[in-house]
């Protein structure tokens, strides 16, 4: 199942498979993949979706998922054994949309005693998926960078007031 519905560039590209585009967001590796994705899904959505409204939510998950899946279409087009899979790519677009309309919030891990705020961790994200998607891993870091990045852009899209309150805030914080 997973080789059918994960993203394969050279499948989408040379095989018509244009559903994998969409379809990757909804499979994962393995459960710890799966529960990951969901726990920071739970974490961030449900403010997120009051304040942005439940069919934009949907439309910003969805197309984060899609945008995020850009660069490995570009890179991977005619590779027939690169695989991509899961819904980091989405849920980074999910989490930056909400660090821009809630900049004076902090994040939290499960392993660090405090929170991190926002914008401080939004730039550290930043700069780990750059510095580590020039590894070659199995984590496809340039469509957390991406997913991410798509978040921003839909967020200032649908609510362009948004950023003088995120500037407002950053004067605030640095």
């Amino acid at each position: 199942m997973k080789s059918l519905l994960a993203l394969n560039p050279f499948s989408v590209f040379h095989r018509k498979k244009y559903y994998q585009v969409l379809t990757n967001i909804f499979v994962h590796y393995d459960f710890t993949h799966l529960i990951f994705n969901l726990l920071t899904l739970y974490f961030f959505s449900s403010q997120l979706e009051t304040t942005i409204g439940s069919f934009a939510f949907a439309v910003l998950f969805l197309t984060a998922g899609v945008v995020s899946s850009i660069p490995s279409l570009i890179k991977y087009r005619n590779n027939p054994l690169y695989f991509s899979l899961g819904a980091s790519g989405a849920i980074s677009g999910v989490v930056f949309s909400f660090i821009f309309l809630y900049p004076m919030s902090r994040i939290y891990f499960f392993f660090i005693p405090f929170g991190i705020p926002a914008p401080i961790f939004a730039l550290l994200y930043l700069i780990y998926c750059i510095y580590a998607s020039k590894r070659e891993t199995t984590i496809n870091h340039e469509a957390h960078f991406w997913g991410a990045v798509w978040g921003l852009v839909f967020t200032i899209l649908i609510h362009p007031e948004s950023v003088s309150i995120f500037l407002w805030w950053m004067g605030k914080i640095f």
